[in-house]
């Protein structure tokens, strides 16, 4: 096991064989690009219900008061592809994941599905490499200081319905996605910019259209929520 898996691995405070953490760190693109090697889906697979169980066992114990409707609101914010992805981006995680020569010339490294992705799939291989207690822990600790940030949870399950409901009530203007797609067919990535009386107020990044848009808007949203204010946030209007 090299120096840089340990750092990882470090950063995780977690211990995951090398076989498990590697292949949790294998992307599709990178398998594709080399035989047809298995990729870290499956385990991404099992660590996004390993996330969802456990965030919304904490929320259940913790908000006796709260309908299931706001349970639900604030689960669907915190295991967001935008949630995951700053999670991952503040551990450094892309630069471990395994990416194919296309994902390496597009920045892959840094796209939100892929780290979000990457960091369900660790979440698999600490459960695989250990317990369901141990993966418990982790992502309590990954996820819940997000359980306490009541902005980051003020938006409901559907942020496209959500800014656009701000940007009424505030008379911003009419709401507008630019969605651009790249990639190959097998990893198509879609990147959507959110314009709000023609200027842009949030980026969002997607494996689809619909993914993009929904990230976008929380982008928005998130922004001009913590303006506060009935104008577009001035560091919006040059652009993202």
């Amino acid at each position: 096991m090299t120096s840089s898996t340990e750092e990882l691995l470090k950063r995780l405070g977690v211990s995951i064989d090398a076989g498990t953490l590697r292949l949790a760190l294998t992307h599709r693109s990178y398998a594709y690009e080399n035989g047809g090697i298995p990729t870290n889906e499956r385990l991404e697979f099992l660590g996004d219900s390993i996330l969802g169980f456990s965030v919304t066992d904490a929320l259940y114990r913790d908000n006796p008061e709260l309908p299931e409707g706001d349970l639900a609101k604030r689960r669907s914010a915190v295991v967001s592809t935008r949630a995951l992805a700053g999670i991952g981006r503040s551990l450094g995680i892309g630069e471990y994941i395994y990416l194919g020569q296309g994902e390496k010339l597009t920045d892959g490294k840094n796209k939100s599905s892929i780290l979000a992705d990457t960091m369900e799939a660790l979440i698999g291989a600490t459960y695989v490499s250990n317990d369901i207690e141990t993966a418990r822990q982790l992502v309590m600790r990954l996820i819940g200081p997000l359980l306490q940030d009541a902005a980051a949870l003020g938006a409901g399950t559907d942020w496209k319905t959500s800014i656009q409901e701000l940007a009424a009530s505030r008379q911003l203007g009419s709401i507008y996605y630019a969605v651009e797609g790249s990639g190959p067919d097998h990893a198509r990535t879609f990147i959507a910019v959110l314009r709000i009386g023609g200027t842009d107020c949030g980026q969002g990044t997607g494996r689809s259209k619909k993914e993009a848009e929904q990230e976008a808007a929380a982008d928005a949203w998130r922004k001009l929520s913590a303006a506060g204010t009935a104008s577009i946030p001035a560091e919006s209007e040059a652009g993202i």
